[in-house]
């Protein structure tokens, strides 16, 4: 495999959750969190791993990110880069097929006409490469929307409710359902959570994988990869408190 270039510990990995990791959620990040990932590069090979697409990710790590980071995986690695080459993809309705994916389209669509909830804007479903993207409020929702919409989530498990009427209706499925950001969740087949990104470091001979996510709970997006066995697992709660991480572990003279 190519040479990542000198580091102080190169056998040593970092990844990344995107959205209230290492930016704020569905925000830009700040030139000082972008500082200390430059930084960090000198010490470690670092990535991001996030359910996002591409574009998502562009914008908000910047359009120079895929050679920023040694690692990028969008939608939890389906699509990923290697010190900015383009590595093998795969596809969420190639493993579904049109019929499946038609039925459990339109059961999404009937059940958020009935959801009474206090707004419902555009975008209920984003189809993305290798999963779907799942949101009752809609993700045209702007940012006071979303916080708002968050906050009624929590007081009446929407989101938690809806997860299980699915996995209810398609059982004969081998779906995963994974709550993740403020206003939605990931519809996926099962394996391809964040621990699919995993299946590109085969070849790799990092001693040492560290993961930083705030959805690390069980049902969150960021559960399996940080639970798994090759990872060392850092629960955040947020930008800040990754960076207080960062420091503590590898800037402490």
């Amino acid at each position: 495999m190519t040479d990542f270039g000198p580091r102080t510990h190169p056998k040593t990995l970092v990844l990344f959750d995107v959205d209230d990791t290492i930016t704020p959620a569905r925000k830009s990040i700040t030139p000082e969190m972008k500082q200390l990932l430059k930084d960090l590069r000198k010490e470690v090979v670092i990535g991001f791993v996030g359910g996002s697409d591409l574009s998502k990710q562009l914008e908000q790590l910047g359009p120079d990110c895929i050679n920023d980071f040694d690692f990028c995986f969008s939608e939890n690695g389906l699509t990923a880069y290697r010190l900015g080459q383009k590595l093998a993809s795969q596809s969420f309705i190639g493993w579904i097929g049109e019929e499946k994916y038609k039925k459990l389209n339109s059961f999404i669509l009937h059940y958020i006409a009935d959801l009474d909830i206090p707004k419902k804007r555009g975008t209920h479903i984003e189809f993305r490469n290798g999963m779907i993207n799942v949101s009752p409020i809609g993700r045209n929702c702007s940012h006071p929307e979303r916080d708002e919409y968050e906050i009624y989530d929590k007081a009446h498990n929407i989101r938690p409710t809806f997860v299980e009427a699915l996995k209810k209706e398609f059982s004969d499925l081998s779906l995963t359902y994974s709550i993740g950001g403020q206003i939605s969740f990931d519809v996926f087949p099962t394996g391809w959570d964040k621990t699919y990104c995993l299946n590109h470091l085969k070849g790799e001979s990092f001693d040492t994988i560290h993961f930083f996510g705030d959805k690390t709970f069980k049902g969150g997006n960021d559960y399996e990869i940080y639970s798994h066995e090759r990872v060392t697992g850092h629960a955040v709660e947020g930008p800040h408190d990754t960076a207080r991480i960062l420091k503590d572990l590898f800037f402490k003279k």
